[in-house]
């Protein structure tokens, strides 16, 4: 097949297994440009290890730390005719690279919320060794749980009013103006319970039992605080109101890992473009603008440089800095005064008239495209490709 991009809203519909794999490499790249992490981790799990700042820790994990590991995600397989979702590539990308380096990797395709998905992860971390990090990066629309069998579905609302306020039709380049009704308590009760820290309590409680968590073991989930222009639909929201459960899991998993040496931290990160990111009203313009300021002040960051610099500089780090919650904040040069001065400046004036001259809308584009393997350095699109990619048998 030639296989070319169709967006459709906020996702492409088409992914391309060459470039996802020269994606993924280029990643493995900034990593091993990096001094390697003197105490880095030795066996690790991966809980939404396929895209994202779940990948970007896989491979730091991997190629930063020497670290056997085990991936968790659930992606589409290919078909003759049709492509598989992104993440699969990405995931078959990074264990051929993996072991090409001599490292141990294991991929599982599985539901992470149900018993029976958790149940074949511990048979496979069994055969490597008890875990000395496990990063909770998942993110899913929905979540079924295992003990009631009732499915929740989380929802991008603000909570409390209707919010009115700028956002980007990122199909059509149009700076337009979006409603959103306020949540209702079920919608907030069912968006942290798929993204709250229900399932990550349930992931370390179920590794404790089966005695696989070793001494010192630490755990990372991720989360993003922002501006207060992106507050209302987001911190302030429902998402954030799951992120705050999140918070209160990683204290409670916190206080159990210590008492055997080790410890748990949620890592604020910034605002960079991923699947999730991308669904979220107001961020891709928010994205676009701080593109543009960061990189012109040299701070710029992906999500494999932000996972590689907390990896580093946080979490297997001499010292850890965390903020009065006990987080480790990524968005520091995001967050910076200047920074945020000048989004507070131009916010006001952007338009679709002037998007871009204001923002780096084309930067942006060019980030969303590679989540799904296009526009990538040094891949041919013109030629066909193989859809169907399949993991190496064991």
């Amino acid at each position: 097949m030639i296989i070319k991009p169709k967006v459709r809203g906020f996702v492409c519909v088409t992914t391309h297994p060459t470039g996802c794999a020269a994606n993924v490499r280029a990643q493995i790249d900034t990593v091993r440009a990096r001094p390697r992490l003197a105490d880095g981790p030795k066996r690790a799990l991966v809980i939404g290890a396929s895209t994202g700042y779940g990948l970007g820790s896989r491979i730091s994990a991997a190629f930063g730390g020497g670290a056997a590991t085990v991936g968790v995600f659930l992606e589409r397989p290919p078909a003759e005719n049709r492509p598989a979702t992104a993440g699969w590539y990405n995931s078959v990308a990074f264990e051929q690279e993996a072991r090409a380096a001599g490292l141990v990797a294991r991929s599982l395709n599985v539901d992470a919320f149900s018993d029976a998905g958790k149940a074949g992860v511990l048979e496979v971390v069994k055969s490597i060794g008890p875990l000395d990090l496990v990063v909770y990066s998942l993110a899913s629309p929905k979540r079924t749980h295992p003990k009631t069998g009732e499915t929740a579905k989380s929802v991008l609302k603000p909570i409390g009013s209707t919010y009115h306020g700028k956002t980007l039709d990122t199909d059509r380049a149009l700076v337009t103006n979006v409603t959103i009704e306020s949540a209702s308590e079920q919608e907030i009760r069912e968006t942290i319970a798929v993204m709250g820290g229900e399932d990550w309590e349930m992931w370390m409680d179920a590794l404790t039992r089966a005695g696989l968590l070793a001494p010192g073991c630490r755990s990372v989930a991720y989360t993003y605080i922002g501006p207060r222009l992106t507050w209302p639909i987001y911190r302030d929201g429902t998402i954030g109101r799951a992120k705050e459960d999140l918070e209160r899991a990683a204290r409670a998993i916190d206080s159990r890992l210590r008492t055997s040496g080790g410890g748990a931290h949620v890592s604020v990160m910034k605002a960079v473009v991923t699947q999730a990111s991308s669904a979220i009203p107001v961020v891709p313009l928010y994205i676009s603008l701080l593109f543009r300021i960061m990189k012109a002040k040299g701070l710029h960051e992906g999500c494999i440089e932000q996972t590689q610099r907390m990896f580093e500089t946080r979490l297997y780090a001499r010292e850890s800095p965390v903020d009065e919650k006990g987080r480790f904040r990524l968005d520091d040069w995001e967050m910076r005064d200047d920074i945020q001065a000048e989004i507070d400046r131009v916010w006001p004036k952007l338009t679709t008239e002037n998007l871009h001259e204001f923002t780096d809308f084309a930067g942006y584009q060019e980030e969303f495209l590679k989540l799904f393997g296009f526009g990538v350095a040094g891949v041919d699109y013109e030629a066909e490709v193989e859809p169907v990619v399949e993991f190496q048998e064991r």
